[in-house]
């Protein structure tokens, strides 16, 4: 409860409080405590209600239509994109307190990655091929001037690296390859 190391919050110490009072005066306790006896008898008459006041009402209210938001988005949602939904349904929520209940129910969104996957490693020491096309990749024909890239993808079944070529003229794919890894030769698959 942190009472004996100071780092109590209130509430703890009314709970103390309670659990002790058959045995104590309560005007010891809070004296002991230091917390006002007013403050003990105000929380414990919030203890007996069984009625919501009306801003728990409202909190509860959230709680309901937050998780359903979270439901409905297959539990990837974040707080900011609840936040929007309920603002388009007239809701008047901050995002701050949608995180707040978020955490508190203890459902959260998918984060996006924070880390960016570096496809290339440049060699200071390597010498680079010349500019042969003048940076002009049309030239007017298929089959004159082919380019390649390769992307990382994020897939339900893991990470992969996808490797297409392609003509500049037509922007058809010529072939392309899916790996796992960004190293070796690629096995290319042709585009019909």
């Amino acid at each position: 409860m942190g009472v004996l190391c100071g780092t109590a919050t209130s509430v703890s110490k009314f709970e103390l409080i309670a659990a002790e009072c058959a045995d104590h005066e309560i005007t010891e306790l809070t004296d002991l405590l230091g917390v006002s006896r007013s403050g003990y008898y105000a929380w414990a008459d919030r203890q007996c209600r069984t009625e919501l006041t009306p801003r728990q009402q409202r909190r509860r209210d959230l709680e309901v239509k937050i998780l359903a938001h979270w439901q409905a988005s297959v539990r990837t949602y974040g707080s900011p994109r609840i936040a929007a939904d309920l603002h388009a349904e007239g809701v008047a929520v901050s995002e701050n307190t949608v995180a707040k209940i978020m955490s508190e129910t203890g459902i959260e969104g998918i984060s996006p990655r924070t880390f960016k996957v570096k496809t290339i490693v440049v060699d200071p020491a390597a010498s680079f091929p010349p500019d042969r096309v003048g940076r002009e990749f049309d030239q007017g024909g298929t089959d004159l001037v082919w380019t390649s890239d390769i992307t990382y993808l994020t897939c339900g079944e893991g990470d992969a690296y996808l490797c297409a070529i392609g003509d500049e003229h037509s922007r058809r794919v010529l072939g392309w390859s899916l790996a796992d890894h960004i190293g070796g030769y690629p096995v290319f698959t042709p585009e019909g």
